[in-house]
């Protein structure tokens, strides 16, 4: 559900002022095009530069995904087999035929370290981020909103923000909104979710499904007929009457997938390759199985037009679906990687040749990891459990080097054996992409703890262009 917008009655010019925040990132209406204004005369403007941080959250198995070790003993090797890709030599899990052709153009990494094997948001939020919202150090830096197009820098979208039936997101599992020392204005804005920030939203629409999202636009469009009628628009200052242009002509757009083509909205589509009544119901998390089949894929379409929309960062994530046990909660790997891998690949190959078409291939970069890896060898019961000396990692995009495996791991699986990638590590090259890095620390009213987390770190060598 989109659940920006509350239920209420006409729109009125004081409607409009008690916006306050725009649940968009802190800004009222009026200022936000003011801000818009004065970054044009001062011939300032974001770089058209966005992530996307896809988190596979439940933390998924580098053996199941990108390293699949087919020599190691039964017990521990791929246990749905592998894949040759489009680099010589190098094999997926089975699971993933799109991305195993589309290698030529991502890099994994196989020497990705953790660090621990808690249940959390890390990289996302970490002790490298000072419990904050990576996103949020980001709009820290450039802004709350885009100062052109009013979208938020930094957003977080749940399934939730596709499905109204999805389950709500585990955030005592992984507390993604966290901001640590920014405040909580700069809390990743969550279409479908309940943040401080969307309740402090009063424009007064009523709800629609964000599937249905042309609705939304008619409602907007007749919220501004009924304007021009009562001549509220006469007594709005210049800027506060350019802010309504904005929602309706931009930020409410972007959240319009059925802009898409037909064609377009069909390769993103995730929805049939796991029909719900196939899930097994003794699992406890099959509900998430089905909503992670249902919306992952136009959740990436969704992310792509954000990005396109002028949002900077944007995470992806599709609660706890990727830990695998084989216990009350989890399938073992085998099935569970048919209800979890399968959209997956389908997804992300769509988001990948989605991105190469049209051009975007240096502005948008695509990061996805979870929280930890999984233990070299299976449980009895077919599943693998935490670990964090090694997990899997892809990345794709930004005008990096692709087509290349970075790093090697042991022969069991569980540790690097080349120099490792650590969080920092991820962090300074999503940085690096992102920003001007001597330009952040050199940057006025940028706390130094905040700099630090930005500006610290050497970015993963390989893949610098």
């Amino acid at each position: 559900m989109f659940s920006l917008f509350e239920s209420s009655s006409t729109a009125t010019r004081r409607d409009f002022l008690r916006i306050g925040t725009l649940g968009l990132g802190g800004l009222t209406l009026s200022q936000l095009l003011g801000a818009r204004a004065r970054a044009a005369a001062a011939g300032t403007a974001l770089a058209k530069k966005s992530v996307i941080f896809l988190f596979q959250h439940g933390g998924p198995s580098q053996f199941e995904t990108f390293d699949p070790k087919m020599s190691a003993p039964a017990e521990v090797r791929c246990q749905t087999g592998a894949i040759a890709t489009s680099l010589p030599g190098v094999t997926f899990g089975s699971t993933f035929p799109r991305l195993a052709r589309l290698a030529d153009k991502i890099a994994v990494v196989r020497s990705y370290v953790p660090g621990d094997g808690n249940h959390d948001a890390k990289p996302i939020v970490h002790r490298e981020t000072l419990g904050g919202n990576l996103g949020s150090f980001y709009s820290r830096v450039v802004g709350l909103n885009h100062p052109t197009t009013g979208m938020p820098t930094n957003m977080l979208l749940t399934p939730r923000a596709i499905d109204p039936a999805a389950q709500a997101q585990r955030f005592d599992l992984g507390n993604f909104p966290a901001t640590g020392p920014l405040g909580s204005a700069h809390a990743p804005f969550t279409p479908g979710g309940n943040t401080t920030l969307q309740k402090n939203m009063r424009l007064a629409i009523p709800r629609a499904r964000l599937d249905e999202r042309r609705a939304i636009l008619a409602q907007l469009d007749t919220m501004r007929r009924d304007l021009d009628r009562s001549r509220a628009l006469e007594t709005m200052d210049r800027y506060l009457g350019q802010a309504l242009e904005v929602i309706v002509r931009g930020v409410a757009e972007a959240f319009d997938l059925t802009r898409e083509s037909p064609k377009v909205l069909a390769r993103y589509d995730t929805a049939a390759l796991v029909d719900p009544s196939s899930i097994n119901k003794k699992w406890s998390n099959h509900r998430w199985y089905a909503d992670h089949g249902r919306t992952l894929g136009k959740l990436l379409l969704l992310a792509r037009r954000l990005c396109e929309a002028g949002c900077g960062f944007v995470t992806v994530t599709t609660n706890f679906v990727w830990d695998m046990h084989a216990d009350v909660n989890n399938a073992p790997l085998i099935e569970a990687m048919g209800y979890v891998g399968r959209p997956f690949d389908h997804a992300v190959s769509a988001l990948i040749e989605d991105i190469e078409a049209r051009g975007l291939s240096d502005r948008i970069l695509l990061v996805a990891c979870g929280e930890m890896g999984r233990t070299p060898r299976v449980n009895k019961e077919g599943g693998r459990d935490h670990w964090g000396n090694l997990g899997p990692l892809l990345i794709y995009g930004g005008g990096l080097r692709m087509g290349q495996v970075v790093g090697r791991s042991t022969r069991d699986g569980g540790d690097p054996a080349s120099e490792p990638v650590r969080i920092r590590n991820l962090i300074a090259t999503i940085m690096h992409y992102l920003l001007d890095i001597n330009q952040v620390r050199v940057m006025r009213g940028i706390e130094g703890d905040v700099s630090r987390v930005i500006t610290e770190g050497d970015p993963i060598a390989q893949l610098m262009p």
